[in-house]
């Protein structure tokens, strides 16, 4: 019989069971705030969400009636942990159109690419050890290696990325386990990494032996300009690079990727093992079948047309309603932009009252891993609104930061 230590009310005293780790472990800001946000009559820039109304619906319906019949047994049975094979060998394909030349054998499928980022933590951090990212960068990439209990080093950006001429002085002094770069259209700046910089990165990383995480997630929805080389096809062999289907095709069913040198893959394929033994099969077989049907493809030009929409609309209506003094980011494409209000304004404690106006967005700080900066930032989302709610949610807003700015 199991007998539980009690504290003095009576109560389970759980933190007696507690690893140490999970003193360091965040609840998501952005998951918290969601919850106010969804209100019905609050406009949110808050989540990074694609717009659901644009989701191929009918398309993922006729592909499960299509598995369901055709295939049952192979769609609704285990798998092997590397992933579905006609999927690896679509993104195979698709990615060597960028350059990107691994096989499909280099690719490991994973339950969202937040999955990837767990399992890199997993596999490269011990406790105290150095993570090199740029300065904002993706809350769920701190999240996740936080619960290692990772140190994070930083990098500022401009607007050309993260400012890879200052990494030289860094590494020299800090021993870092990897460099994590959000080259295309960055979350939360919204920047995209410059050509050269990408260049010296990866001479860098050679020159000091280190190791690359190339996040991608947005790299395929791009507005404006030309593709840029990947940092993966200019050092394939230390780079470790994710991708995922949220924002291409519905983030409902949970599909990324990660490519990376066979023997880096191998370890994150036992350390998947131990997690979730494989990602669905049903799903890799929908988004295998919506991709080989060339349907992925046509609603990807889709969302460009309407996402290049809604992202100039956002920028046109900050011209017009916000006050001197704030700035943003001009995205070349992606789901958000970074704005600046002036430094006499905090944006986090400006969040209540831009909720009283009925409109939310994600304060800068969240984005901080040591919460040293961005007090006077705020991360944009211009997908999930269409163009007249993201003008009046610009407005409101701008409203909110004019009565802050009077006192």
């Amino acid at each position: 019989m199991t007998v539980f230590a009690k504290s003095a009310e009576g109560q389970v005293n759980w933190e007696r069971f507690l690893a140490q780790r999970t003193h360091d472990m965040k609840s998501s800001a952005i998951r918290e705030l969601l919850k106010i946000s969804q209100l019905p009559d609050v406009i949110s820039f808050a989540g990074g969400l694609p717009a659901p109304e644009l989701f191929p619906v009918r398309e993922i319906e006729e592909a499960c009636t299509y598995l369901l019949r055709q295939e049952p047994k192979q769609a609704l049975q285990y798998s092997t942990t590397e992933g579905h094979p006609p999927l690896r060998e679509f993104l195979a394909e698709s990615m060597a159109k960028y350059g990107i030349h691994h096989g499909p054998d280099n690719i490991l499928i994973t339950t969202g690419s937040q999955q990837a980022l767990d399992l890199i933590g997993k596999v490269f951090i011990d406790p105290g050890a150095h993570v090199l990212t740029g300065c904002p960068t993706y809350l769920g990439a701190i999240q996740a290696w936080r619960a290692y209990q990772a140190r994070f080093v930083t990098l500022p950006l401009d607007d050309d990325g993260m400012r890879v001429e200052m990494l030289e002085d860094v590494v020299k002094e800090t021993p870092v386990r990897f460099i994590y770069v959000l080259p295309n259209f960055h979350n939360p700046a919204g920047t995209t990494l410059r050509e050269d910089r990408r260049r010296h990165l990866a001479e860098l990383a050679r020159k000091y032996d280190l190791l690359i995480v190339e996040d991608d997630p947005y790299g395929a929805l791009r507005y404006e300009g030309e593709d840029l080389i990947p940092i993966a096809a200019l050092a394939p062999e230390r780079t470790i690079y994710l991708g995922t289907f949220s924002k291409t095709l519905t983030p409902g069913l949970r599909i990324g990727w990660i490519v990376a040198p066979q023997e880096i893959r191998q370890r994150l394929v036992m350390a998947k093992q131990g997690a979730d033994l494989h990602t669905s099969t049903f799903d890799q077989m929908i988004a295998n079948d919506i991709a080989q049907r060339g349907i992925l493809k046509v609603h990807v030009r889709s969302l460009r047309t309407i996402y290049a929409e809604r992202m100039r609309t956002m920028l046109d209506a900050l011209e017009e309603f916000w006050p001197d003094g704030c700035s943003w980011t001009h995205p070349q494409g992606g789901l958000f932009l970074w704005a600046r209000t002036p430094e006499s304004l905090d944006s986090l404690a400006l969040l209540p009252t831009a909720l009283e106006h009925k409109v939310a967005y994600v304060p800068g700080v969240n984005f901080y891993p040591y919460e040293d900066g961005g007090t006077n930032a705020m991360r944009l989302n211009f997908s999930n609104a269409k163009p007249d709610m993201i003008v009046e949610g610009i407005r409101r807003l701008g409203e909110a930061i004019k009565d802050d700015l009077r006192g």
